[in-house]
């Protein structure tokens, strides 16, 4: 892990990946992140500077899949989206549309935004700015 990704363990500071309402916060063993909703191919950004670790499908129900590992950590997910505008191995800024949103694998168009510590999914409500958008 670069000194950079490890320089910022222990938090991590996102921006809102989509502009839309939140349609389904976190619940603890429930789901695995926050749904936020919009229409068909709005953009979907990165939450903070990281690597892409992956970005395809083929995992379970979450449609087109992309996450961004931000420090040794944290990382983010995007799924259910429409098309992918980064790939595996790919350095992100935050900010950076990396996706459109779609409904692939999902009953309405929305992005399913999870954050990860240690690889357990955590809410990210406290992460993000409470200003949306």
């Amino acid at each position: 892990m670069n000194a950079e990704l490890a320089r910022h363990a222990k938090g991590v500071s996102l921006i809102w990946p989509a502009q839309g309402n939140v349609l389904e916060g976190f619940q603890p063993g429930e789901t695995r992140g926050i749904e936020i909703g919009g229409k068909p191919g709005d953009p979907i950004r990165a939450a903070a500077d990281g690597k892409v670790m992956f970005a395809g499908t083929g995992l379970n129900e979450y449609g087109s899949l992309i996450i961004v590992q931000h420090n040794k950590d944290f990382l983010t997910a995007y799924a259910h989206n429409r098309k992918l505008l980064v790939k595996t191995g790919d350095i992100v800024r935050k900010g950076q549309q990396i996706a459109e949103m779609g409904s692939e694998n999902n009953s309405r168009v929305s992005v399913l935004f999870e954050l990860r510590r240690d690889g357990k999914p955590i809410d990210p409500m406290p992460y993000l700015p409470s200003q949306h958008g």
